[in-house]
């Protein structure tokens, strides 16, 4: 490559003129290294200095709120990174990506991979030659570029893109959240100690072979998926499956379908294990199934007819509870009734003899304080989390919703929740996500907010699940809206799963409280 000043002399202390080869170093020093690649029909360039890295496009995760440019996020080695379609950015018609499809990550504050149909090469070239954009014709707007590169790199005309400027004109909220110094960190959310009914259950209820059987929800530590494989121990009883491992410790698995005398089943993606726990001890039930979390008024629940008790599969049930009206029955199991049987203590000694004889030991960082305990549903394919401490109960979402003349657009509906009028919103909609029609696998989870119990339509409530802090970081910020609504996720790398938590006091706006409260007033009235 030529360049005018090998034409000219150079002057060192005003006497002297440089060597040929000085000249030579002198010029080369002076390129700047650029990556072109393809996005539609165009060729376009980027300084090499903020791009980190160039690799293949990842699994993402989608987030609701974010700009229509944003494919999700991705995990990439331990970081969360916003991955963006330049060409959906750019208003180029989209196509499905293949072998050559490249994502450019690059750091202008906050590291960003932008999709690329094809990386094309590395050039060198002298600022000099960078020209004016003038009256280019180009799919994208010109005031994005910083000049225009020709006869490089095999390519007649090559744009130079300003990312800076690009980030700065389609994501100002990354960029002016940057300046105020990012995200604030979500509140927990506490519920208010008033709430609390001393005249009522709350139980977390699952299904067995068809029965739904219920345990006092402080007995349940939490609620986690089925392993793929389950460490058999070997002359267990026979209602033991074997052990798992959870944050490094032994957890003994028992099947209640075995404890109970029915058909056993091999555990599938429903399947969930519900850790009990009794002061140090605890033990998982694998279930067929978790229904909901639900309130029970204490004179809803009658105690098992002792007879039955002392009967074998149902010494650990103790009481029974009667809903709608006595057509639905929840056998209640008790915990300390459960950890009295024979085979729950044998496996309790057993996980303690191996737990002894493991090296791995329990560190600091397992304390309870270092964990966050989060209720985690699904909307489509993406984990959602909410503390569990915000969430007042768990429910089915009945046949048909209510609509009362006059609600908020935002209402869905309401429901009849054991006297109590409760408003209900499609989380869906609120997040901006599309429209499904219903299933027998959406629930409603009510919390309370600013005083208000308020429902959600969830597709799915996936389990309840224990984070360690380390693994709960800010959520990048892609929108004013998404970076008060879900400011944090729980990047689970080892899990391959990143779950974005919601912040429940944000699910609704100030300024629609006040209807909402109007509202139930008026449905409370008529019903």
């Amino acid at each position: 490559m030529s360049h005018d000043a090998n034409d000219t002399g150079h002057e060192a202390g005003g006497n002297s003129q440089s060597s040929p080869a000085e000249d030579a170093s002198e010029v080369s020093s002076d390129l700047r290294q650029y990556v072109t690649f393809i996005a539609g029909d165009e060729v376009f360039a980027v300084d090499m200095a903020p791009v980190q890295e160039i690799i293949r496009v990842p699994d993402t995760v989608r987030v609701p709120l974010a700009p229509a440019s944003l494919n999700g996020l991705a995990n990439l080695r331990g970081k969360v990174l916003p991955i963006i379609s330049l060409r959906r950015l750019f208003g180029i018609e989209e196509k499905a990506d293949d072998d050559a499809t490249r994502a450019l990550v690059i750091d202008l504050g906050q590291p960003l991979g932008f999709v690329v149909d094809r990386v094309s090469s590395v050039v060198g070239v002298d600022p000099a030659r960078i020209e004016e954009i003038g009256s280019l014709r180009s799919a994208v707007n010109t005031d994005l570029l910083a000049g225009m590169i020709k006869d490089a790199g095999g390519h007649a005309m090559i744009m130079v893109l300003d990312f800076a400027r690009l980030i700065e004109a389609e994501f100002a909220t990354i960029a002016e959240l940057a300046r105020q110094g990012g995200a604030t960190a979500l509140g927990s959310g506490t519920r208010d100690n008033d709430e609390a009914d001393a005249d009522e259950l709350q139980l977390v209820s699952f299904e067995v072979a068809g029965q739904e059987y219920a345990i006092a929800i402080e007995d349940v530590h939490e609620i986690v998926q089925a392993p793929e494989e389950i460490a058999h121990v070997p002359r267990a009883a026979a209602h033991m499956l074997g052990v798992m491992t959870l944050r490094n410790r032994l957890l003994p698995l028992a099947s209640l379908r075995s404890l109970f005398g029915l058909p056993t089943r091999d555990t599938d993606e429903r399947s969930r294990i519900v850790v009990v726990a009794l002061g140090d001890a605890n033990v998982g039930l694998v279930m067929d199934s978790v229904n909901e979390v639900l309130r029970v008024a204490r004179h809803d629940v009658d105690a098992m007819p002792a007879l039955m008790q002392r009967t074998g599969n149902l010494a650990d049930i103790t009481s029974i509870c009667r809903l709608d009206g006595g057509k639905r029955l929840v056998s209640i199991i008790s915990a300390q009734a459960l950890f009295n049987h024979s085979a729950i203590r044998e496996a309790l000694d057993t996980v303690d003899t191996l737990q002894q004889e493991n090296t791995a030991a329990v560190t600091d960082d397992d304390e309870p304080d270092d964990e966050e305990q989060l209720v985690v549903f699904r909307l489509d394919k993406e984990e959602f989390g909410a503390p569990i401490d915000s969430v007042q109960e768990i429910v089915r979402v009945p046949e048909e919703l209510t609509h009362v003349p006059k609600a908020p657009p935002f209402v869905e509906g309401v429901i009849n929740l054991r006297g109590i009028v409760l408003p209900v919103i499609d989380l869906r909609r609120r997040l901006g996500l599309p429209a499904v029609e219903r299933s027998d696998r959406q629930r409603v989870i009510v919390f309370l907010i600013a005083g208000v119990r308020t429902g959600f339509i969830v597709d799915s409530v996936a389990e309840v699940l224990k984070i360690h802090k380390s693994a709960i970081e800010p959520a990048p910020c892609l929108s004013g809206e998404q970076a008060k609504l879900l400011a944090r996720m729980a990047n689970l790398e080892k899990q391959k799963r990143m779950v974005q938590l919601i912040d429940p006091a944000r699910l609704i706006e100030n300024e629609d409280l006040d209807t909402l409260n109007e509202f139930k007033e008026l449905a409370a009235l008529a019903a």
